[in-house]
């Protein structure tokens, strides 16, 4: 039996429409992690899909508890082959973003996997359902080709990343004997250019804080009182233009990371991005100057505002508004203070005169906190996944140090000391966290193609065992 044998099944469970009607059922839950009356949902996807289908293919499995209470579970895979043999910990997540029912095109639903055309709609299908099945199935392929992997495998299945994987990290440092492993292999995210695929080693952190300027209760005349009263959107305004200005460069210099590492210039060097038709176009003169679009993106940090709000936007009165809000991230590399991102910011407000500025943590579960994390493109396993994947592809893929993105990359890393390395299987159109959500067929087949013949290379000539 060889690769091609292996690809021809997986290829086999795609076409013949295997892969589409496990991907339905699991569509059809509503694992909306930020709904709390979810929770039972959450169970039943560990419980009723990832249980049995791992266990078909002769994997033991277990259901943990998450150690911060009312939320949901972590689910674990484990099939053990040999000693000898280097162990894998794959990852999914099975929950997804709200639903946001009736704001889809008509005739489509967030629960109900719909196909038109190339595309594929449904919650989670992008986001992570898609992808995890595709390794689910991918896995069996080599399964029933091999009669076995040919390396010992672990897959996590969290629920909560929707959500910042909240008690991820208390469940991963509570369990690193059933977690630990030589490589970690999952895909999550979009390809950076959707006509070729890439690996990415690691992702940028995420950092949400409030601004706050509130001056006095009540909104007041404002003919009586323009000119006599400070009007807290303007001093909001001037507050966020001190630290970004208007093409997007940070000018605080304690919220810019170290000096980009050498290996990571490398590897972006040629990188380029294609999000696909849907996707908008890249403002080339936005953000850091003198760096490259992919630089920008997996090499530096950005700060962005998500929501601003003063006065009554839905119904404009004449009157100086009382207060003016927003909500800001940052995202960031390795390299980057980000422990001291809070003194950092009050410290450049108060040097600029913004000390009625308030700056205060985010409140609910939309603004999640990840950790930067970054596998060295040099590390041996980073190298040989780029070849394995390259040997798949035909030709040269791209690999980046680390996403655009956040996830739970960094828990991994330093709980369990493992390489992280993702094959991202969707594209950045694709809608996630979004109505309208979708996977493209064609590159969905491309992916279990690729991602297979990874597998068949990880039982043939991975690096020894750690």
């Amino acid at each position: 039996m060889t690769r091609e044998d292996a690809v021809e099944t997986a290829l086999t469970y795609y076409d013949d429409g295997k892969y589409f009607e496990e991907l339905r059922r699991r569509v059809a839950i509503p694992t909306e992690c930020q709904d709390p009356k979810q929770v039972p949902e959450l169970y039943r996807y560990s419980r009723d899909e990832m249980t049995p289908a791992f266990e078909a293919m002769g994997y033991n499995c277990r259901i943990f508890d998450n150690p911060m209470p009312g939320l949901g579970p972590f689910f674990l895979a484990h099939r053990f082959e040999s000693e000898s043999s280097p162990t894998i910990l794959g990852y999914g997540h099975g929950d997804v973003v709200l639903g946001q029912e009736g704001q889809w095109l008509e005739g489509l639903s967030p629960w109900e996997m719909t196909e038109r055309g190339d595309k594929v709609y449904g919650r989670g299908i992008a986001d992570n359902k898609g992808q995890h099945t595709l390794h689910m199935n991918a896995l069996e392929a080599i399964i029933e080709t091999r009669g076995k992997l040919g390396f010992n495998h672990k897959f996590l299945v969290e629920t909560g990343e929707e959500n910042g994987s909240k008690g991820l990290d208390e469940f991963v440092a509570a369990n690193k004997d059933a977690l630990c492993a030589d490589v970690f292999l999952a895909s999550d995210g979009p390809r950076v250019d959707m006509d070729s695929p890439n690996l990415v080693l690691g992702n940028r952190g995420i950092f949400g804080f409030e601004l706050v300027c509130e001056l006095r209760d009540g909104g007041h005349h404002s003919g009586n009182w323009g000119g006599l009263l400070a009007n807290p959107a303007i001093i909001l305004a001037h507050a966020v233009s001190s630290l970004i200005n208007a093409k997007g460069k940070i000018l605080a210099p304690d919220l810019l990371p170290a000096p980009m590492p050498n290996s990571v210039r490398v590897a972006l060097k040629d990188v380029k991005r294609n999000g696909g038709g849907e996707a908008p176009d890249v403002d080339e003169d936005w953000g850091e100057p003198g760096l490259t679009t992919a630089e920008q993106v997996y090499g530096w940090n950005s700060l962005d505002i998500l929501a601003m709000k003063t006065g009554n936007p839905d119904n404009p009165v004449n009157a100086i508004p009382p207060k003016a809000w927003a909500l800001c991230q940052i995202r960031y590399v390795v390299g980057s203070k980000d422990d001291e991102f809070m003194a950092t910011i009050r410290k450049h407000l108060d040097t600029h005169g913004f000390d009625m500025v308030e700056i205060k943590k985010p409140s609910g579960s939309n603004t999640p906190e990840f950790k930067a994390a970054r596998t060295d493109p040099d590390n041996p396993w980073a190298r040989w996944a780029a070849q394995a994947l390259e040997k798949g592809w035909g030709s040269k893929v791209a690999v980046l140090p680390n996403s655009g993105g956040s996830i739970c990359n960094h828990t991994f890393q330093n709980h369990l000391g493992t390489p992280t390395i993702w094959i991202p299987l969707s594209y950045s159109a694709c809608s996630q966290h979004a109505p309208n959500e979708h996977i493209l067929k064609s590159l969905t087949r491309q992916g279990m193609e690729l991602v297979t013949s990874v597998y068949w290379d990880l039982g043939e000539n991975a690096p020894a065992k750690s």
